[in-house]
């Protein structure tokens, strides 16, 4: 009786760890279409995409210089920060804009990595790139 309980546990065990392994994970980030539904969650109470709020308009932000929306009052860190938008700069900004520009005026981050990519997926596509 023993041996065999320990045989069915051993067979669970494998078991489990073949699905874990053999099975792989789906990537969290999934690029544009969930990127636009966390910009409209996360971003819109700041940001629009064709106007501006209490952020600048984003419709055109990956590739865009920082500071560079005339119509827009940035903080005088941000219009001498001269950062081209892109993936990358765009990640290190959501991560954390204080590390990136000190004394900008957005208090936001983007704590997961997965959401930063799909949000800055959106932000390129809609962009045009």
């Amino acid at each position: 009786m023993l041996r065999k309980s320990l045989l069915m546990c051993a067979a669970a065990v494998w078991l489990a760890l073949v699905t874990l392994f053999a099975i792989p994970e789906p990537s969290r980030a999934q690029g544009p279409p969930r990127g636009k539904e966390l910009f409209e969650k996360r971003c819109t109470g700041c940001h629009a995409l064709d106007n501006e709020k209490e952020g600048p308009r984003l419709r055109g932000v990956y590739g865009r210089t920082s500071g560079s929306v005339s119509s827009f009052n940035y903080s005088d860190a941000v219009k001498k920060a001269r950062i081209t938008w892109d993936a990358a700069s765009l990640d290190k900004w959501l991560t954390d804009p204080d590390k990136v520009i000190p004394e900008n005026d957005m208090s936001f981050q983007v704590v997961k990595a997965d959401e930063r990519a799909d949000i800055i997926a959106y932000l390129k596509q809609i962009s045009g790139h």
